[in-house]
């Protein structure tokens, strides 16, 4: 298995149209062409589990002459010139995909494949800087360093077991479960330590949780707490997400409550 630092194999992965290394960016637009907005992955931050994932990466923008093509790259760093990461687009020589709203307007697209087992490490999570450059069919154009930013987070899971179940009314109620994320370091899914998740309940017949408590997670990422059964319902662990980790609920365990 193949590995590297974040920083570290750019040059090895460039051959293989990945990953480039940075040219002299500079915030800078010639003409009359105008950014209207980007947009990275739908607007959701890039949740990468242990399987590659591929995120489409868009800029709507506008020029009296209408819009040529466009280019994107994802770094971090304080100085683009000097990044301590950097990601291109998929086959990045080739142009975007660009759907024309207008004579003048024009939303222009590429991917990027985030690749677990291959180039990506526990150290990429985090947020990263969105640089856009467009072109116009007059030959104006534009480039914008970090027009705006998106984060990069290692996929995370979460379960519950409540019990005993039917239990009587007014026994302790056991509620454990686990959250994991993905290491891409040693492609699996590993426990998340010192965590705070809810621990919540739905009255059967209801459709809203409410929070009972909050309990860390254990050196293995495990869950234990215990409570008292008084109404039929449901049972979940909640986690509020980190930057380097998304938010995530456990599937609701009904208890029959006698």
């Amino acid at each position: 298995m193949r590995k590297r630092a974040t920083f570290a194999m750019l040059a090895a992965a460039s051959a293989l149209g990945g990953f480039t290394g940075p040219a002299a960016y500079a915030d800078e637009t010639v003409g009359d062409i105008q950014i209207i907005d980007v947009s990275v992955n739908g607007g959701k931050s890039i949740a990468v589990g242990l399987a590659d994932k591929t995120v489409t990466v868009s800029v709507t923008a506008a020029d009296p002459s209408g819009i040529w093509d466009a280019d994107f790259y994802l770094w971090r760093g304080t100085d683009p010139d000097n990044p301590d990461g950097y990601i291109t687009p998929n086959e990045d020589t080739t142009p975007a995909d660009c759907v024309a709203s207008s004579a003048t307007t024009s939303t222009c697209s590429k991917t990027f494949t985030f690749e677990p087992d291959w180039w990506l490490t526990n150290a990429d999570a985090g947020t990263w800087k969105v640089g856009v450059d467009v072109w116009a069919n007059d030959d104006s154009w534009t480039q914008r360093d970090a027009y705006t930013t998106t984060r990069l987070q290692r996929y995370s899971k979460l379960t519950v077991n409540a019990g005993p179940e039917p239990i009587a009314k007014g026994k302790t109620l056991k509620v454990t479960g686990k959250l994991t994320r993905a290491n891409w370091d040693t492609d699996v899914y590993a426990g998340y330590t010192a965590q705070p998740v809810k621990l919540q309940f739905r009255k059967a017949g209801t459709s809203t949780y409410t929070t009972i408590k909050t309990v860390s997670t254990s050196s293995t990422g495990d869950l234990q707490t215990t409570t008292t059964a008084s109404v039929d319902g449901y049972w979940r662990w909640n986690f509020a997400g980190t930057t380097t980790t998304p938010a995530v609920s456990a599937t609701g365990d009904y208890v029959d409550v006698q």
